[in-house]
């Protein structure tokens, strides 16, 4: 495997570090039945993106211009980032303060 440097994929966090040092080490084994295991990866990221639900929120004029606003700033839809806030905050990836 060629050696990746640490240059190359800056910056990088402590787990990225420790995951590199890994896969460097040869600490990884091929998966048993690629197939298999290749569709169930791929089983799994098309349910996660799946939106199949629809819900209706109101919001206040001053809330919905911000909402509008950030979205704008990060280049997504509104709605997307909407989803995106309660998918995080349900994950535990994003806490209220």
């Amino acid at each position: 495997m060629k050696k990746v440097t640490d240059n190359m994929l800056l910056p990088m966090d402590k787990y990225e570090k420790e995951l590199l040092q890994s896969i460097e080490n040869d600490e990884w084994i091929p998966v048993k039945n690629l197939k298999k295991s290749r569709e169930q990866a791929i089983t799994a990221a098309t349910n996660t993106l799946k939106k199949n639900k629809r819900i209706n929120l109101r919001l206040t004029e001053k809330d919905y211009k911000q909402i509008q606003i950030k979205a704008v700033e990060e280049g997504i839809p509104y709605q997307t980032l909407i989803s995106s806030i309660i998918h995080k905050y349900l994950t535990g990836s994003f806490a209220i303060r």
